[in-house]
């Protein structure tokens, strides 16, 4: 069987073209990145110097014109979290208009508008999405799914720890793979039960193996328009409907909670440090020590806001340093950088308290060795991107199983 094709959209550093490439059994013919906020397009420009110019757009992706997007087998993609309600219906037309600047509708409408939209979709977001609005829990997954079965598209979706795995990061992230209705893995899915694809068939499943705490699949249909999704879809409940596994076939959703199963050994923060000699920059003075002793720590506190306004103030104490003998914590976006926080990592060596390398933070994403080391690309930028990024490994290990299932049909 030939390589999959594949359009990369919102490619960062290319964590998922890192991911599926790996498996020697997809290409990206088509990539996008836009940084709406910043001149220099850093990502991009480490995307470009790993894997060339050719077939990549530096281009706000919602001013890109479907034609120029090559045909492809499968449109992969980690969309920002936004705001996905819809404000109207175009008239005349099967389009929408989602909130300006909203990037999933940029996906929605390289799927409406191309004639041979790609017979697989595999995304990432933050498993908050699940839940999204506050005011009106999985409204938004509610959308995404509701667009995608007027689409003609089968959906399965997991929250996945990297960690419960054996992989070194605790980032929890949920994964949602599409199958269009002329694929032949969409009729061998439409024929299977719920719960036989969501525990042992699936895509998902079958990547990484799950048990469950309850035989109870909740099962309900998203029958109304978009709009009407978007306006009322669980208005006044407290919880989402959505739980951490489902599945979605012709309108109706099957969800449930699902736990790992896994049994091999894990990585944990200790694997992944450098050997070798750590620049001095990484190293926290002692001087520094109360500082960050203070952030981790327990609060309990009157605080005074801009506006004058006095409350009461709290938050638990975190590991310091951090356990060595453990997965990471996650990695977020404001790792990098001297300053001390409550949220970076801090790890005890011989030499004192450091923070993590710009290697070491690739490491817990399971990218290559200096994946993003770049000249011009500050090492605080280079946490940035793996804040931004996904677990490479989560990514192969379910595009061998999607790869699997496609040439086995």
């Amino acid at each position: 069987m030939k390589k999959l094709k594949v359009i990369e959209l919102f490619a960062g550093v290319g964590g998922f073209r890192l991911g599926l490439e790996d498996t020697g059994n997809y290409q990206v013919a088509w990539s996008n990145q836009w940084e709406p906020s910043t001149k220099t397009q850093h990502a991009s420009l480490v995307y470009e110097a790993r894997f060339g110019k050719e077939n990549h757009s530096n281009k706000d992706i919602s001013e890109v014109e479907t034609a120029v997007i090559p045909d492809a087998d499968v449109l992969v993609g980690g969309f920002p979290c936004q705001d996905y309600s819809v404000a109207t219906t175009l008239q005349n037309s099967k389009g929408l208009i989602g909130k300006k600047g909203v990037l999933w509708w940029s996906i929605h409408r390289i799927l409406l508008e191309k004639k041979n939209p790609p017979m697989y979709l595999f995304l990432e977001n933050v498993d908050r999405l699940l839940k999204s609005p506050s005011n009106q829990r999985g409204r938004d997954f509610a959308i995404m799914l509701k667009t995608l079965d007027n689409l003609g598209y089968a959906v399965e979706w997991r929250v996945i720890n990297a960690a419960d795995y054996g992989m070194p990061q605790r980032r929890r992230r949920v994964f949602f793979l599409g199958y269009h209705k002329s694929t032949s893995l969409y009729q061998i899915f439409k024929n299977k039960t719920a719960k036989n694809w969501i525990f042992e068939s699936g895509t998902i499943a079958s990547a990484f193996p799950i048990t469950s705490t309850s035989s109870k699949i909740d099962s309900f249909k998203i029958t109304d328009d978009l709009v009407t999704v978007s306006e009322t879809f669980n208005v006044g409940e407290k919880l989402s409907p959505f739980q951490n596994t489902g599945v979605l076939m012709n309108g109706k959703v099957h969800t449930t909670k699902t736990l790992p199963s896994f049994e091999g050994k894990g990585t944990v923060l200790r694997d992944i440090l450098e050997k070798g000699l750590v620049p001095d920059e990484f190293y926290i003075s002692e001087n520094e020590y109360a500082k960050w002793e203070y952030l981790k720590g327990a609060k309990k506190e009157t605080r005074t806001a801009k506006t004058g306004f006095s409350y009461n103030y709290s938050e638990g104490s975190m590991i310091f340093p951090d356990a060595l003998d453990n997965a990471s914590r996650t990695i977020i976006t404001g790792e990098g950088g001297k300053s001390p926080s409550r949220f970076k990592h801090v790890v005890q060596t011989t030499n004192g308290l450091r923070r993590l390398t710009p290697l070491e933070i690739e490491r817990l994403n399971m990218f290559p060795e200096n994946h993003t080391a770049l000249e011009g690309i500050s090492n605080t930028k280079r946490a940035f991107f793996m804040g931004n990024a996904l677990v490479v490994g989560v990514v192969n290990k379910i595009g061998k199983s999607l790869f699997d299932k496609i040439s086995s049909t």
